[in-house]
């Protein structure tokens, strides 16, 4: 039988089991450690989780980094329910502090649209990031048509609405540790 969550009004079936997610976040590790092998507490680049739905991701990646690395968090949402709104709203802690310079590692729970990186790529550039890498834990290339450059792809998903390891539906469900999808 089919493993099956119902969160508000919808439910939704396994679609990716936690055991590919942390392959797949094993091996975008294994490909930063590789890039950023030289990094020193001088140069250690900042990375940057998008809240709320990033968290699980960013935390699972920086436990498995073995370079020196700042972390901050700022939040970024676009969703309402079930679809994007198109619009970003961000909220910009001062704690991010003074990124001129620097290196900036964005961590994204999901790029679809690809509004939210273009957002946060025009808010680094103008705070004087010099340099901008994007890891996401999940893109719908169907959907992705921006030219903000995507680093690292942890997987690629169809365009379907899905929930767990971070992502929500109206802020349920991101304690799952699996993927779900919606069951239409």
């Amino acid at each position: 039988m089919e493993k099956k969550i119902t969160l508000h009004d919808k439910t939704f079936k396994m679609y990716i089991p936690n055991e590919d997610i942390e392959k797949a976040i094993d091996t975008v590790a294994a490909q930063m450690n590789r890039d950023f092998a030289g990094s020193t507490d001088s140069n250690a680049p900042i990375m940057i989780c998008t809240l709320n739905g990033a968290v699980l991701y960013a935390a699972e990646l920086l436990k498995r980094l073995d370079f020196p690395v700042e972390f901050k968090a700022m939040k970024l949402s676009s969703y309402e329910g079930t679809h994007s709104t198109g619009k970003v709203k961000a909220e910009l802690p001062a704690a991010l502090g003074d990124l001129r310079g620097k290196t900036v590692i964005v961590v994204e729970d999901i790029v679809d649209t690809g509004n939210t990186i273009v957002a946060m790529k025009d808010i680094l550039e103008g705070m004087g990031v010099e340099k901008i890498i994007i890891s996401t834990l999940l893109l719908k290339p169907e959907v992705y048509k921006k030219d903000v450059k995507l680093d690292y792809v942890a997987l690629r998903i169809p365009n379907r609405f899905i929930v767990g390891f971070g992502l929500d539906y109206n802020e349920l469900g991101r304690n799952i540790k699996d993927i779900y999808v919606l069951d239409q």
